[in-house]
């Protein structure tokens, strides 16, 4: 027997009493809709955050039919909180394809699989594997940090050439028998064990193979590239009042946060330049500043505040602008960070 045929052997050995539990894993067999939804939805988030909007999702979208006749301010709004809000769009727009081009079957097949919107080599792997049982490696960050410190990878995991090295011991070790059970215990094993720092090698159940616990490197393993500081904007945004309506605006249908509504705002690079360019925005005059938040995406840092600003002798006008009280918000898509300034008007002005 191999090397690698022992470890995956131990590995499953473990997953069998070790494995999590989450609302995602309890069908059986698995369904494709589910494993497809979950993956996506815990993609760059973290699983406890997932879980609440997992099952909110399922009783709202069970199957694939009802996602697909769902408008997509409504499956936006589902996805309010969850962040990187492409996702949604894609799930959504996948999901009238398959209704269209496959009879509401989720494809058996990479590459129909991958031609399907926001499905790529991980998600792809990952329905095949678990829902399918079919021998294809899903490699996430977690597995590619396993699989480094297993086989003592000195490329850098970011870069093509580490990827493409780790995808092929991945394709060379998972075993033909429960290939999704394997996918889901790396899984598990990189989010718990062999964690980014200070892994907890002496619970690990293929310790005995890891190479890089043996050179004493599991503090330098993985290699990662240092990512670049994402650039900062000052991001002034307005609370115009008219009654028990606040005045919004619908973000544009392609780009950041598309199709998202949003309090009215303005990003600049300096500090300074951010409320004359807020007032000359609104029309009105910004007075005190009431709210403050500094917001983290992947590419991008807004450092938001939130001024009342006086209603002038115009405000903007347009398809695109309107007048929202806080009972219509529960039922738009707001804009990740401007959930969180509604959520601070209603419990301070109301």
């Amino acid at each position: 027997m191999k090397a690698g045929q022992i470890w995956t052997e131990e590995l499953l050995r473990w997953f069998d009493h070790s494995k999590r539990e989450f609302p995602w894993r309890e069908d059986n067999p698995r369904d494709p809709y589910r494993v497809w939804i979950s993956e996506t939805m815990l993609q760059q988030t973290r699983t406890e955050t997932v879980r609440p909007y997992y099952i909110s999702w399922m009783e709202k979208y069970p199957h694939v039919a009802d996602l697909a006749e769902a408008e997509e301010s409504e499956v936006l709004h589902s996805w309010q909180g969850l962040g990187y809000y492409s996702r949604a769009r894609h799930i959504h727009q996948a999901a009238r394809e398959i209704m269209e081009n496959y009879g509401g079957e989720i494809p058996h097949d990479k590459i129909s699989l991958q031609k399907l919107p926001g499905i790529g080599e991980y998600t792809s792997g990952a329905i095949l594997s678990i829902a399918y049982g079919e021998k294809q490696p899903a490699v996430d960050g977690n597995v590619l940090r396993v699989y480094a410190r297993l086989y003592a990878v000195d490329e850098d995991i970011l870069q093509a050439e580490g990827k493409k090295k780790i995808r092929n011991l991945a394709e060379a070790t998972i075993p033909s028998d429960r290939p999704g059970d394997f996918n889901e215990a790396l899984m598990d094993l990189g989010a718990d064990i062999c964690i980014p720092r200070c892994p907890r090698c002496s619970l690990c159940p293929i310790r005995f193979f890891c190479q890089a616990l043996a050179q004493g490197r599991t503090e330098i393993l993985p290699v990662r590239s240092q990512k670049k500081k994402p650039p900062l904007f000052y991001a002034a945004c307005g609370i115009i009042r008219k009654g028990n309506s606040f005045l919004m605006h619908l973000r544009p249908e392609k780009g950041m946060l598309a199709s998202m509504w949003e309090f009215p705002m303005v990003l600049t690079e300096k500090k300074k330049e951010s409320i004359p360019a807020l007032e000359y925005l609104t029309g009105g005059d910004a007075g005190q500043s009431v709210w403050r938040h500094k917001h983290i995406f992947t590419h991008r840092i807004w450092d938001m505040t939130a001024y009342m600003v006086s209603r002038g002798e115009s405000v903007p006008e347009g398809s695109d602008w309107c007048w929202q009280s806080p009972e219509k918000w529960e039922k738009i898509p707001l804009a990740g960070p401007h959930a969180r300034l509604a959520a601070f008007i209603k419990s301070a002005l109301f």
